[in-house]
């Protein structure tokens, strides 16, 4: 099933303009997200073919459908409380069923989590991209010879450095393990006999082994650095997945106003912790933003990132202070859901086959 198909059999009954149209931060730049709701026929929702959601390619234009749609709210789920809550200049299309969906039976102290602590997150991950921005990575990947030292002159230099001093080559050298001494081991050479290398391919991503005539001197003590070339690696994947998946247009903004942070991102992180500060204070959820001067100022880069951390910071501690005194419910009330998820339906069902 596709959006086209919602709209041809007229199964949509909420649709609204999303995102930062609705947040009233809005650029010329800004694309048009589109949300909504909708119901599946009685074929597919009574079968084996019930869809949660059904998007366009992009996902800019996203419909849920109404089972989902309540189990999203039943949770808080940030998107869906404020699409529930969406401005009346950015709703689309609402169907009069879709006003037996009152706005306050969803708002509970779950909001402190779903909003800020999911905002708190967003300042981690921030964080992991200030590190990122900070400390690029090389393409060409470290080999396990990178991270291998061996003993000279009272202390140690790298393997590949000690190679090149004395005219070795990495795989006519063996070695052993030696006891009781972790990532240790004895460093041998011969280019008669067929040892295994420090490492067998370049690309291994561990030494190995030989089998040590008893009559061969050792010619060195070999230290691999295992705990440093994990995180080397377990850094390498992050950094190159995060560089094939990353928005361009945002890393080049980010560039550009050389604040090293997402500033999008920092952005949302306030404006949520804000909401989330509201709701506990006046149940409310105020989707348009009334500073969006000072949202928009952050976005641009106006501020350093130590600065918006503080702020968050602060705004953190007032979340936690607002909802210890707040008495909002601890969530909301799952049968009353349950039983506005039928009756909406049922009555839709019935326009809908009558």
């Amino acid at each position: 099933m596709t959006i086209e198909d919602l709209r041809n059999r007229n199964l949509i009954i909420f649709e609204a303009i999303s995102g930062s149209n609705a947040y009233g931060l809005q650029t010329p730049e800004s694309d048009i997200d589109i949300k909504g709701v909708f119901l599946l026929p009685k074929e597919d929702f009574y079968s084996m073919n019930y869809i949660k959601q059904i998007n366009d390619e992009t996902n800019d234009t996203v419909f849920y459908e109404l089972g989902r749609f309540l189990e999203l709210l039943s949770v808080n789920s940030p998107n869906i409380l404020e699409l529930l809550n969406t401005p009346e200049d950015s709703i689309i299309y609402k169907h009069p069923y879709f006003n037996m969906i009152s706005k306050d039976t969803f708002i509970s102290k779950l909001c402190k989590n779903s909003f800020g602590k999911y905002a708190i997150s967003q300042i981690k991950k921030s964080k992991g991209l200030n590190k990122k921005i900070m400390n690029p990575m090389s393409k060409d990947r470290q080999s396990v010879l990178d991270f291998c030292y061996v003993n000279y002159n009272k202390g140690s230099i790298p393997i590949q450095q000690f190679l090149d001093l004395h005219n070795l080559k990495q795989e006519f050298c063996g070695l052993v393990n030696i006891p009781n001494m972790k990532d240790l081991y004895g460093l041998y050479y011969s280019e008669k006999i067929k040892f295994s290398g420090i490492v067998r391919t370049i690309d291994a991503n561990d030494v190995a082994l030989s089998s040590i005539p008893k009559d061969l001197n050792q010619i060195g003590l070999l230290y691999f650095n295992r705990d440093g070339y994990s995180v080397y690696c377990k850094d390498y994947r992050e950094y190159w997945a995060w560089v094939e998946k990353r928005n361009d247009a945002r890393y080049q903004n980010t560039l550009s106003h050389g604040k090293n942070y997402d500033a999008k991102n920092m952005m949302h992180v306030i404006r949520l912790l804000d909401m989330a500060i509201e709701i506990g204070k006046y149940k409310k959820i105020n989707v348009r933003r009334e500073n969006r001067e000072f949202l928009l100022d952050i976005k641009s880069g106006l501020y350093d990132y130590d600065e918006l951390l503080a702020i968050a910071d602060e705004k953190a501690s007032e979340l936690e202070q607002v909802f210890d005194t707040s008495d909002l419910p601890d969530k909301p009330d799952i049968d009353a859901i349950n039983y506005l998820a039928y009756e909406i339906r049922n009555k839709f069902y019935n326009d809908l086959y009558s």
